[in-house]
């Protein structure tokens, strides 16, 4: 049995059979530009170069898996398959298939968060926060959401956690810079800034997990390098630098330390050496 899909808005593409399947969804071909993606989709990063091997891999085969849609106002939107769309619009696709869902919006949005979830399409903070989304919109509990999900609810747990970092660092792991064991690392330190203190010396210094969990340690038992604390610049001795600056014509510097100090007088060529030790009286 063969039925048409209604036409979506004046001027929107031609009618497309579509054949009925036996739970009562509707599978098409549907014209690209007849999709958008979900405001509230969970997956906010896609990585260039999965997508490049996903745009190689529909120029080559299609897209083989149909995306789960829902049809709202005057176009589809995607409950499940959006990095597909993307990649088909990268790859010169005019339609792709896709699979119709009669549901409501809260039942989309639940459907798209626990997909993304399952098909482990997220990064560790998009993962956390379609945790929080799935609590929060849904009133559910932790426990709840792991059966949903079909996760221990430790797992939950642990993830949601991640929300707590600094947005800096929460940016690191969605980036890839630091993994999801690095910031698992940083959540027994008590301030902000003790936490982005250990995310820059394990970015700059490429830091294990294991040698991220000593850093920690060591932050937390003797405390971070507190800053030296410096004087007041003496305003004499500022006084009495510029009075050399301009005896000597060049850049003077009196440094004071303990009960003495250093002079710096600084010259920049070899003639102008010759001419500083003349001024000086030595040449």
């Amino acid at each position: 049995m063969t039925t048409k899909r209604p036409a979506l808005g004046k001027g929107i593409g031609a009618l497309l059979n579509s054949a009925t399947r036996g739970d009562g969804s509707q599978y098409f071909l549907c014209p690209i530009e007849e999709l958008r993606p979900h405001s509230k989709q969970p997956r906010k990063t896609f990585n260039d170069q999965k997508m490049a091997e996903l745009v190689a891999s529909i120029r080559e085969k299609g897209v083989i898996q149909p995306l789960v849609v829902r049809q709202v106002d005057d176009h589809y939107q995607i409950i499940a398959g959006e990095r597909r769309w993307r990649a088909s619009q990268k790859a010169g696709l005019r339609e792709i298939p896709v699979v119709i869902q009669d549901v409501s919006e809260d039942a989309a949005l639940e459907m798209a968060l626990i997909e993304n979830i399952q098909r482990e399409d997220l990064n560790p903070i998009e993962e956390a926060e379609a945790y929080t989304n799935l609590m929060e919109g849904f009133q559910l509990s932790q426990e709840e959401v792991a059966r949903r999900v079909g996760k221990d609810r430790s797992t939950i747990s642990n993830s949601i956690r991640l929300l707590r970092l600094p947005v800096q660092v929460r940016e690191e792991v969605s980036s890839g810079g630091i993994s999801m064991g690095h910031a698992r690392s940083f959540l027994s330190l008590e301030s902000d800034e003790d936490i982005l203190e250990a995310c820059e010396q394990v970015l700059r210094k490429g830091f294990s997990v294991r040698e991220t969990e000593a850093l920690v340690k060591k932050i937390k038992s003797f405390g971070r390098p507190k800053p030296k604390k410096t004087s007041a610049p003496d305003p004499e001795l500022i006084r009495l630098a510029g009075e050399m600056k301009q005896a000597l014509g060049t850049q003077v510097k009196i440094i004071p330390r303990g009960r003495g100090g250093k002079i710096e007088i600084s010259y920049f060529s070899a003639p102008d050496l010759d001419r500083l030790l003349e001024v000086l009286g030595i040449a």
